[in-house]
């Protein structure tokens, strides 16, 4: 994927210097932008900014704080590049959460790492879900590709949401996250457990976790899950719905339809040792006994213990 970095000076002084720098790094894109351009680069939500602040023409402060509070780009990593580099002025600039700055002259070879690294380190960040700050699908897939090679018995969790849907369309997106967020916390403190160390909890996406386990015997850990979230997971519906034990969704013709609270279930795979060649023959499984779950009214469970 390529990496587009804009550079923002008024002369072009910097460009050439950054395209030499990184000549050997096809993967980065260097773009030459005016200050006067600011906002319509801004749409293009690049992978980085650096300030060249000698070459500008407007207040560099101004500039970070507007780079910052632009909507689409709050994470996006700015370097500020300096020969002002007295202590007030430099902590003027990152009090506007300006990651680097850096003072000239400039040492090319700490430039070019910085730059690599703020790359690596965002794209890093990017897999982790922002919602939740659990792993996402990159390190799920890792961590189960390693548990196979090691030839470990394991169980993995399938946890999904049942009538999510329903509840964004009543309660809005916002208290959707809410529930999302204590799904999270509910596995998470059920999972980190001292019985059940050398354990795994990711975010799949929306309202689907997943859970790696040692060991073949996990009823108890579900069991656990589902009764702290069924004995919380009230708080986040008004008395109104709670009394009648369900909510009413007006479907796309208008007709109002029924649906139960909110609840959760979990499909689990139990991976002897042998019984799977990869990850995807473990997905597929898993997608079956969550479907076996999710056909039970209410918070369950299912577990699929076959063997090779």
């Amino acid at each position: 994927m390529v990496q587009e970095i804009y550079i923002i000076d008024d002369d072009d002084s910097s460009i050439l210097i950054f395209r030499e720098l990184f000549k050997n790094d096809p993967e980065y894109k260097f773009i030459s932008v005016k200050t006067e351009q600011i906002d319509i680069a801004l749409k293009n939500i690049p992978s980085l900014i650096v300030i060249n602040e000698d070459a500008i023409d407007r207040d560099v402060v101004d500039l970070c704080r507007k780079i910052r509070k632009d909507e689409d780009n709050t994470i996006t990593p700015v370097i500020v590049v300096s020969s002002k580099s007295h202590k007030e002025h430099r902590i003027k600039i990152l009090q506007e959460s300006v990651e680097y700055f850096i003072k000239k002259p400039v040492d090319e070879q700490y430039l070019y790492f910085t730059v690599k690294n703020l790359n690596r380190l965002l794209a890093s960040n990017r897999r982790v879900s922002p919602l939740t700050g659990l792993p996402g699908n990159v390190q799920i897939h890792a961590e189960l590709k390693k548990r196979i090679s090691r030839e470990e018995a394991f169980s993995v969790l399938y946890l999904d949401l049942d009538n999510f849907k329903a509840y964004n369309d009543v309660y809005g997106f916002l208290k959707g996250d809410h529930i999302i967020e204590f799904t999270a916390e509910t596995i998470i403190n059920s999972v980190h457990s001292d019985e059940l160390a050398n354990s795994f909890v990711g975010h799949i996406g929306g309202d689907d976790f997943i859970a790696i386990v040692p060991g073949t015997n996990c009823e108890e850990l579900c069991q656990n899950i589902l009764s702290y979230f069924d004995s919380n997971v009230t708080r986040f519906f008004t008395k109104q719905d709670l009394e009648k034990g369900y909510i009413e969704v007006a479907n796309r013709k208008g007709i109002i339809e029924q649906f139960p609270l909110t609840s959760l279930s979990i499909g689990v795979v139990v991976v002897d040792e042998g019984r799977f060649n990869n990850i995807l023959e473990i997905g597929e499984v898993g997608a079956q006994v969550k479907h076996a779950a999710k056909s039970v009214m209410g918070s369950s469970y299912a577990i699929d213990k076959r063997k090779i």
